[in-house]
């Protein structure tokens, strides 16, 4: 099923909109996920219906590092990123009135499924926000960033999704963006980790605890402190698997 894209559907603010009021119909489930999601439709009247990833909490798999609720770890991916202002993630919104119960509801965008994060870095042209996507993570504390997490849309413009272990306040980092370790980060990416530290977005404070508030606070320091990406430490596992 076809996904959002700039020539198809309207703009993002609408989109969030539509994202928060319209009803939902389900499509179907998505495979290849470990917890249920599916395809929504928002349906609204509008000559092109958009359609969204719905993760409802009763889909959710326990785990032992990680409380329920992780759907609103999705939610807190998306105001991290518009709070920095690098629009990696698409809209994504909290809703209690979901076909299953309360979950995340996020834009499903138009993407080229035969691209992901190690054909992109190979193609070159991408380093920029991929690296803008290596700092995300860091300061995300992103426990399972796969290769195919990471899209290329129709447009050329790169997408980070599959944010549900994510902002723990111990480190969890498991990523397969391992390829700017040591180098700098560059300026403007501190600057904006830097202005977003002394004020977090309203949203963040909502679905993360005061622990997990402190935490990606001290991650955001630390990375502006050091000003370079790190690489693996400790004895966890530095990638998710499966890989892709």
């Amino acid at each position: 099923m076809r996904g959002w894209s700039p020539d198809v559907g309207p703009r993002l603010d609408s989109a969030i909109d539509q994202l928060r009021t319209a009803e939902l119909t389900v499509a179907g489930r998505l495979p290849w996920s470990s917890n249920l999601t599916f395809l929504v439709t928002l349906e609204d009247g509008g000559p092109e219906p958009l359609n969204a990833v719905y993760k409802p909490a009763r889909g959710e798999q326990s785990l032992w590092d990680f409380p329920g609720g992780l759907y609103r770890r999705e939610v807190a991916a998306f105001a991290l990123s518009e709070g920095l202002g690098w629009g990696l993630v698409p809209p994504t919104v909290e809703r209690d009135d979901g076909p299953f119960g309360p979950g995340s509801l996020q834009l499903f965008v138009e993407a080229d499924y035969g691209q992901h994060y190690f054909t992109l870095f190979d193609q070159g042209g991408h380093d920029a926000v991929l690296r803008t996507t290596c700092a995300f993570d860091v300061v995300a504390n992103n426990a399972d960033r796969k290769s195919g997490h990471v899209l290329l849309g129709p447009d050329g413009r790169l997408w980070a999704i599959d944010h549900g272990l994510c902002f723990h306040h111990q480190p969890k980092l498991r990523t397969v963006i391992w390829d700017f370790a040591d180098e700098p980060v560059p300026g403007d990416l501190l600057a904006d980790l830097d202005g977003l530290a002394s004020s977090l977005p309203e949203d963040l404070d909502r679905v993360l605890s005061a622990a997990e508030r402190e935490a990606l606070v001290a991650r955001i320091r630390h990375l502006v402190d050091s000003g370079v990406f790190p690489g693996p430490i400790g004895d966890r596992p530095p990638y998710p698997w499966p890989l892709v």
